[in-house]
This record gives structure tokens, C-alpha cells and sequence, in this order.
């Protein structure tokens, strides 16, 4: 059983972008939140007593595996990857895309329904290309949503 205990940060870090790592960076400082970045390689953190990388094993899964086993209902998890936030609401926990989009037990299904569509529809040509370039917008909802969420957490 796992304990119960502050808000934490934990993002899938293979994949995020540095403007949401940025963000990620003030928001643990300013509000004192413990942010883990979990990924598969070494990732550079500013000196902070409140960031800390944990790098994980070369399997395709090993962030997610590791994230999964270490959250609980008071975290938040930073990642893209639906399959992973659809395991991190399973728990209880909230997960946030680095677009701003907050998967939630209502949205989630759809999200992976989706995701599993579009797969389909690239592997047989149909359509091909993933979603449009990161951009300022997509920063900007991220901040938009991340100080949201934290705000209705309290902290």
C-alpha cells in the first residue's frame, strides 16, 4: 500500500519539451513541490533541493513502469503518452499533456480511443504525420492549466 503524503511532480521526461521543463523548474521553486524527471538517459536539472532525476532502464517502458509504481492519488504526472496517463488517473492521480490538455477519468477513454484511431489510420497511409509543430500556444495553456491544477490542490 503506498503512503500518503504531499503533492509531487513527476514527469515523463524522454519526451518533454524544454519550455515545459522550464515551467516545471519554477513552478517546483516557487511552490516548494518535489518534481521527479524520470527518463531512460541522464537529464540536466538546475540545482534545486526540490528536483531530482531518476533514470531509469533502456526497456521501452521503464519511465512509465517506473512513474506507475510511484505515484499516488496526491500527484501529478507531466507526460504525451495517453497510455500512461490512462494508468495514472487509474490511481487516482492527475496527469497533464505538455499541451495543457488534463486527462481526466471522464476524458481519458477518448483520448486512447483517439490515439488508437489515428495509429490506425497512419499504418495504413491513410493518414500520415502526427500532431501540428509544439508551439507558444501550447506553452502558454500548459502554464494555463499547470497553475490551475496546483492552485485547486493548494498549493
Amino acid at each position: 500500500m503506498k503512503e500518503t503524503r504531499a503533492l509531487r511532480i513527476f514527469v515523463d521526461a524522454d519526451a518533454c519539451p524544454a519550455p515545459i521543463r522550464d515551467i516545471l523548474f519554477r513552478a517546483a521553486d516557487r511552490r516548494g513541490i518535489e518534481t521527479i524527471f524520470v527518463a531512460n538517459r541522464d537529464v540536466r536539472l538546475p540545482r534545486s533541493p526540490n528536483l531530482r532525476a531518476e533514470r531509469v532502464g533502456a526497456d521501452f517502458d521503464a519511465a512509465d513502469e517506473w512513474i506507475v509504481e510511484n505515484v499516488t492519488p496526491e500527484d501529478l504526472v507531466i507526460t504525451a503518452d495517453v497510455p500512461l496517463a490512462a494508468k495514472v488517473v487509474e490511481v487516482g492521480a492527475i496527469a497533464l499533456n505538455p499541451r495543457g490538455t488534463l486527462y481526466t477519468e471522464e476524458s481519458v477513454q477518448e483520448h486512447l480511443s483517439r490515439r488508437d484511431l489515428m495509429d490506425e489510420l497512419r499504418s495504413t497511409g491513410v493518414v500520415t504525420g502526427g500532431p501540428p509543430a509544439f508551439g507558444p500556444s501550447d506553452v502558454q495553456a500548459f502554464a494555463n492549466a499547470l497553475d490551475r491544477t496546483l492552485t485547486r490542490r493548494g498549493r
